[in-house]
């Protein structure tokens, strides 16, 4: 008896026709009245460290996350979240405290 194969056997890669969870495409959802487009990025395109304004933690380097803009702004505007903080944003408070030594960036 030969063992399982768990890999796939090539043939057609499943299509996700909605735009789901795909990194790189963007997406617009409401929130505070105002257009956002959101966008996932994979732990590969994630080459600096960000500070996530949901949980006030760092994002390090590798690690898949979203980013957000309001859909009329500018460059500056993008914010840079974990995914469950993005997902949980209206279930968060407005005022977060950050620690002395927590840096600011």
């Amino acid at each position: 008896m030969s063992p399982r194969r768990n890999r796939p056997h090539g043939g057609a890669k499943p299509v996700d026709r909605l735009g789901g969870d795909r990194y790189g495409l963007e997406r617009t959802e409401e929130w505070r009245g105002e257009d956002w487009v959101v966008r996932l990025v994979g732990g590969g395109g994630a080459g600096k460290h960000y500070r996530c304004p949901g949980c006030d933690q760092e994002i390090p380097p590798g690690v898949p996350h979203v980013v957000a803009w309001p859909q009329h702004g500018d460059v500056d505007d993008r914010r840079h979240w974990h995914k469950a903080c993005w997902n949980a944003r209206d279930r968060r408070s407005a005022r977060l405290q950050r620690s002395r030594n927590a840096p600011r960036y």
